[in-house]
């Protein structure tokens, strides 16, 4: 099984990185209200660039100035494993082993929408599924003055990059 972890990622808006260990790299997307475990919710989830592996295991602070300026976290992490589909396919279907996040979800790419990297992830109906869900941060002030000590994220390996450069 691979791994994928959601940053709640405190950008110039509050947003959740959802990656997922494919191909060698994270492959990433920025979802706006965070993942929820109520399957009556289908939250935008836009394709961002490729991370390498290494980047799911980091936390700190983004320097201002630079792209993604802000304080990043781990929301939650685990394992997963695909049950059908691919980017390339449009579709993808998983089942999560996280602390937070558990069970059957899907990320679907929308066509024809506003965006050409838009996507929807959407929670699956099963043992897992929460109606009502809300999403909670975690980013608390000692866990800011914790991450505060960390240096920032250095890349040490290059990702392959499927997905167009998002501005």
């Amino acid at each position: 099984m691979a791994i994928f972890v959601v940053h709640e990622h405190h950008a110039t808006h509050l947003h959740y990185d959802f990656r997922l260990e494919m191909e060698g790299v994270l492959k990433s997307w920025a979802v706006p209200k965070g993942p929820s475990m109520d399957p009556a919710d289908k939250r935008l989830a836009v394709m961002v660039d490729d991370h390498p592996l290494s980047y799911g295991g980091w936390e700190g602070v983004i320097p201002e100035g630079q792209y993604g300026a802000g304080e990043v976290i781990i929301w939650d992490t685990g394992r997963f494993e695909i049950e059908k589909g691919s980017p390339e396919e449009g579709v993808i279907e998983f089942m999560l082993h996280g602390k937070k996040l558990k069970g059957r979800f899907a990320l679907a790419e929308m066509k024809g929408g506003r965006s050409p990297k838009g996507w929807l992830l959407i929670k699956r109906n099963d043992e897992y599924a929460h109606p009502g869900f809300k999403i909670a941060p975690m980013l608390t002030p000692k866990k800011l003055k914790d991450i505060s000590k960390n240096p920032p994220y250095e890349k040490k390996e290059k990702a392959k990059t499927h997905a167009k450069k998002s501005g």
